[in-house]
């Protein structure tokens, strides 16, 4: 695997002979990889001649600096993952690489962004949405590759991909979980011993037949804080804090008795 860092290296690297003729599949990282990143990898390299993974810890997606400064960066581990899934290349940018311009260009969408996490994670999707189509500018993919436990994410970007005439196409990858159900992610790290414990009841609650407001009560009896338990896009979906950590899981609605 080759180690690419800087936007500089990486866009002469892309102009070469290496990518001509080959299919490129992309995954884009914050890092503190797992299970559900593996997947991606997986199918990225399935399914194209190269793949690549992006490790960049966006600090324009936090609306909170205590977040950021918590979430966990596991860069030598990283490593010996994705050289394990035979990743051809890992791009590893750095603020100033991603953003030149101080941040003062960056773009916005004024409907589904503003609901679910939107709602209240303000500038949050603004973030995302500037630094992936920034990643696709970059990587030039024919694929990249998102988890549906970020389904909110997945449907932005995919619907911003095509809005801009990306040319890659945004392929949706099923959420991984652990044995007790609860959707893998980076900051289930974060989470203390007895919060690990309780954690999966937020799924358990998603398939349950109960109505959201009865799922928001039974959720805040067991200890968490709900945000938001919602249903559209043919799915429900649901947020909540279990301490200083912030859950999100959602499931089709086929799977609600």
């Amino acid at each position: 695997m080759k180690i690419v860092k800087g936007t500089a290296a990486w866009l002469k690297l892309r102009a070469g002979p290496l990518f001509k003729g080959k299919t490129v599949g992309f995954v884009p990282t914050m890092g503190a990889l797992h299970a559900g990143h593996r997947s991606l990898l997986k199918r990225a390299k399935k399914d194209n001649s190269l793949s690549i993974a992006s490790i960049f810890v966006n600090p324009a997606q936090f609306n909170d600096k205590r977040d950021l400064a918590r979430y966990p960066r596991t860069l030598a581990g990283d490593i010996e993952i994705l050289q394990k899934e035979k990743t051809d290349f890992l791009l590893l940018p750095g603020a100033g690489d991603m953003y030149p311009d101080g941040y003062r260009y960056r773009l916005s969408e004024n409907s589904d962004s503003k609901v679910l996490c939107g709602a209240h994670r303000p500038g949050h999707f603004e973030g995302v949405l500037t630094v992936v189509l920034k990643l696709l500018n970059l990587v030039r993919a024919d694929k990249a590759y998102f988890g549906e436990k970020d389904y909110q994410q997945f449907h932005l970007v995919r619907e911003m991909a095509e809005a801009f005439f990306t040319g890659t196409k945004i392929i949706p990858c099923p959420t991984l979980r652990e044995a007790d159900g609860l959707a893998m992610s980076s900051r289930n790290l974060l989470l203390t011993t007895e919060e690990r414990q309780l954690a999966p009841a937020l799924y358990k609650a998603l398939r349950s037949s109960a109505r959201p407001e009865e799922i928001n009560r039974q959720l805040s009896e067991l200890g968490f804080e709900p945000e938001y338990i919602e249903e559209r896009w043919g799915r429900r979906f649901a947020a909540a804090k279990l301490g200083k950590v912030r859950l999100i899981d959602n499931v089709k609605l086929a799977f609600v008795p």
